[in-house]
């Protein structure tokens, strides 16, 4: 099954049509990414390896499914367990998709429905979501639910693809033919100045928590790569010794190095005087001019510091994008920066009151986009966010000068 053509619009402007025709796009990408998964016997969780970073991708569906429900069908004002108006359309529905009530590792021993009895239930609720949002009003406060269900499925996309890398699937056709191109190596200089950050509630369009309230950041000028690290620079560190000196890394990191006991990014093979790297399920020679994928943090800070630059701020970082240089590209791996992600001023939780609040001051801010990620969701205020040790999404790094 191919997906229909991905939509350019924003989501978090979009009208009823548009969000029709998205969210019925973004079932599509689900259901292909999901596919490939049952293909291989993965539909049940007892045939899934219980690791951190990912979850059974039955569950996974299930989840998407009862979220749209939570939020549209049952008009739930906040994931509160008693804000829904009525009960979901699974009996045990809340027992085994709230990811708030439901710890990661029970999720392998819930005793779900069958997948072709869960699918039923994903068509219903997506059925129902449409024909709802067929009768709903175009203002900010009605359109909500549909924008936020729309984004945690294309949020999920991106987690359905790096289970793939991370348990070694073929991808679907259409994700097999994306890629991260190599772009030409250059140094792109601001003059700094005033940024303003973040959004408020009263503006228009859909905006997460973690994006208010808007506020200025004064930056000094500054010397930020136009492009990702290359695999052919990170290399050069990993010759240079760098994952053997304790000198290049922070504490954190040594910490992390001992417990991965790695010599080289997550899913870099060795092949006598040459590189390999596992794509999915297949193994090619690693290109040189490619961006370097699946690094840490503490690998990324590690090779800042044997470069003698250092990561960019996430303010820094939003600058750069947003002052439309041709040089400076992104949008092709998630990028850390050097900011840990913490609350903007007067930050207030949304209705999906555990989005970011629990993570504040534990993750790293992340900014950017990946290859995989839906068009309608790249916005150079998008704030993403992962723990520093996590490398198995796709992610990579730039530097600034120091």
């Amino acid at each position: 099954m191919k997906p229909i053509e991905p939509m350019t619009f924003s989501f978090r402007r979009a009208n009823p049509v548009e969000l029709a025709a998205a969210l019925q796009e973004a079932r599509v990408r689900t259901m292909t990414l999901f596919d490939c998964l049952a293909a291989v016997g993965l539909d049940v969780p007892a045939n899934v390896p219980l690791l951190s970073t990912i979850n059974p991708p039955l569950w996974e569906l299930g989840h998407l499914a009862w979220f749209a429900e939570w939020y549209v069908l049952r008009e739930a004002e906040s994931s509160d367990p008693a804000s829904a108006l009525r009960n979901s359309l699974l009996t045990k529905g809340d027992d085994w998709f709230d990811s708030n009530t439901v710890p990661h590792r029970q999720r392998w021993s819930l005793g779900l429905p069958g997948s072709g009895a869960l699918q039923t239930y994903c068509r219903e609720v997506h059925d129902r979501v449409l024909d709802r949002l067929s009768r709903a009003a175009g203002d900010n406060a009605a359109l909500y639910p549909y924008r936020l269900i729309l984004a945690h499925e294309d949020m999920h996309a991106d987690a359905f693809a790096y289970t793939l890398q991370t348990l070694r699937v073929a991808p679907p056709a259409w994700l097999a033919a994306l890629g991260t191109p190599a772009w030409a190596q250059s140094e792109i200089r601001l003059p700094g100045g005033t940024i303003t950050l973040g959004t408020t509630s009263a503006e228009p369009g859909f905006s997460f928590d973690n994006e208010r309230t808007a506020h200025a950041v004064r930056l000094p000028a500054f010397a930020i790569d136009a492009t990702l690290v290359s695999n052919a620079q990170y290399r050069e560190f990993i010759a240079d010794g760098g994952y053997q000196n304790p000198a290049f890394w922070t504490p954190g990191g040594r910490s992390w190095l001992m417990e991965q006991e790695c010599g080289a990014p997550r899913a870099w093979l060795r092949d006598g005087n040459r590189w390999l790297c596992e794509r999915f399920d297949r193994q090619v020679s690693l290109a040189a001019n490619e961006p370097v994928r699946h690094v840490s943090l503490y690998e990324a800070q590690a090779y800042c510091t044997w470069a003698q630059r250092r990561l960019p701020s996430e303010a820094e970082w939003e600058m750069a994008a947003r002052a439309g240089h041709p040089a400076f590209h992104w949008g092709d791996l998630w990028e850390w920066t050097s900011s840990p992600f913490e609350a903007y001023p007067d930050f207030a939780a949304d209705a999906y009151r555990e989005y970011s609040a629990p993570w504040f001051g534990t993750h790293q801010s992340v900014r950017g986009a990946s290859f995989v990620t839906p068009a309608r969701m790249k916005s150079a205020h998008y704030r993403n966010f992962y723990e520093p040790k996590r490398n198995d999404m796709f992610i990579g790094f730039r530097t600034c000068a120091l």
